[in-house]
């Protein structure tokens, strides 16, 4: 069986798969451009989901699955998948501890006015008497309460936070206190003093954030995005910051990626703006091969009991 992987792994990782699994055949690449010619041959594809496109699924003809080593499937050829009923399965969950300790570290920046006391540092400025919040007691809304948002649910009662979370039935999660349907987000919004999104990119949840979202968080309160820069309208945002809807917008994800300099995101005082990296973590790869490792041996049992397999239609 050969295994074609398109991404960039760790040495010591790609030496530990040939050593474990001396019967397969694995071919290790840094790009799809590079690994195209041997597309054909493969029977398991590892991928970022990247720069996978239905041309690579038609050529790839013994292709029975593909792992994507991440957990962002929106520009993954689903369709072309499906028809050729090629199992699917990500790194879905990984992700869940650097995310939370990315979103609690920047609650903890705004509330302390991080972003002031390092600009007065740069300009050598002495001022004590920056606006200092505590984050401790307050109450935070998570939209999308899968492994990631319960994960930051979990490690914000070390704050003594109140945890609400969003999802679409509205069942039960644990750690947080409360759960609200889809449809009643706007009755939850006005209750939060952050607002978190991790929500993925799907049909569903473009613009999910808009005008009236907004206009229905505190005006004290604090948005987070750290899902999918396409689920923010983002003129809607910029407006509701400028006509001081709420304070504060600290976003991960845009909509176009790298975020261009000229907009106005970069010079808003009420922004804080990251480069995608609230996943970024010295564990990522290790965590990701740990799933594939244990899919690869019920791949090769035949028994079928596989973690986060993804169902094309829904993209999750």
């Amino acid at each position: 069986m050969k295994v074609l992987s398109t991404g960039k792994l760790r040495t010591a990782i790609k030496a530990r798969l040939k050593e474990n699994y001396p019967a397969l055949t694995f071919q290790f690449f840094s790009s799809m451009e590079e690994a195209e010619p041997y597309l054909s041959e493969a029977e398991v594809l590892l991928t970022y989901g990247e720069d996978l496109n239905e041309a690579h699924i038609q050529k790839a003809s013994q292709l029975k699955w593909i792992m994507v080593l991440s957990a962002g499937l929106e520009r993954m050829p689903l369709q072309a998948i499906k028809e050729k009923g090629i199992l699917l399965t990500n790194a879905r969950g990984i992700h869940r501890i650097p995310m939370a300790e990315y979103t609690l570290s920047v609650m903890l920046q705004v509330a302390r006015g991080t972003k002031q006391v390092l600009s007065n540092e740069s300009s050598k400025v002495w001022k004590k008497k920056t606006p200092i919040r505590e984050i401790t007691g307050s109450t935070i809304g998570i939209i999308g309460t899968g492994a990631i948002g319960s994960e930051i649910a979990r490690v914000a009662k070390a704050f003594r936070i109140k945890t609400l979370g969003v999802n679409r039935s509205g069942h039960i999660v644990e750690h947080f206190d409360e759960i609200y349907k889809n449809d009643d987000l706007l009755s939850m919004l006005p209750k939060c003093d952050y607002v978190i999104s991790v929500l993925p990119s799907t049909s569903e949840t473009v613009d999910y954030f808009k005008k009236e979202q907004f206009s229905a968080m505190k005006q004290s309160g604090v948005f987070i995005n750290i899902g999918r820069g396409d689920t923010v309208k983002e003129q809607d945002l910029i407006d509701a910051l400028n006509e001081n809807k709420m304070a504060h917008a600290v976003l991960d994800v845009f909509k176009k990626e790298p975020l261009d300099s000229s907009h106005p995101f970069w010079e808003m005082e009420n922004v804080t703006v990251t480069p995608h990296h609230s996943a970024i973590s010295d564990n990522y790869q290790p965590r990701a091969i740990e799933i594939f490792e244990h899919n690869l041996v019920h791949y090769q049992n035949k028994t079928n009991e596989f973690e986060n397999v993804i169902d094309p239609d829904r993209g999750y």
